[in-house]
């Protein structure tokens, strides 16, 4: 039987403060890249939960969602190695608060910075995703989407077995 493809699932958070976005710095194969705080979904967790964790691994702050942004998509080809890529993108805007206390950034995040949409778009070069300025262009035009558009089963902490 032929495995079933399935792109990646990833959450992205949007968040702006006076103007000025959140974003990462971040080491990737592709050499020292600008995102927004971003990672995958683990199994048994919500986008919600996902997003949250991703945000307080990469930046230290706990995020506090407010809407959903968007679903994205995109796909890139790793030649080095052989990987054709795609993403499925649950972006996600919110605030933060203060940095938590002697916690540390994930591995490979070398550190957060707050940068205008004029500097996000002069920095193109540098961005992991092609999400990142879709994004920042979504959430400056005011889209937003209830948190609720995504429904979470309760079978996804409490799995239905079926034979």
């Amino acid at each position: 039987m032929k495995q079933r493809w399935k792109p990646a699932v990833t959450v992205a958070a949007v968040i702006e403060n006076q103007g000025r976005f959140l974003l990462v710095e971040e080491q990737t194969p592709e050499g020292i890249c600008l995102n927004q705080p971003a990672g995958h979904l683990d199994p048994g967790e919500s986008l919600l939960e996902a997003v949250v964790r991703e945000v307080l691994e990469e930046t230290a702050c706990v995020f506090t969602p407010t809407a959903l942004l968007g679903v994205y998509m995109s796909r890139f080809i790793r030649s080095a190695r052989n990987e054709d890529v795609t993403y499925l993108r649950f972006s996600y805007c919110g605030s933060v608060g203060d940095p938590v206390p002697g916690r540390t950034l994930d591995k490979g995040i070398l550190r957060t910075l707050w940068m205008t949409p004029e500097e996000i778009r002069a920095n193109a070069h540098r961005h992991r995703s092609p999400a990142l300025q879709r994004n920042v262009d979504d959430h400056l035009a005011g889209i937003r989407h209830p948190l609720g558009t995504v429904f979470v089963d309760p079978g996804l902490y409490d799995p239905v077995e079926k034979s």
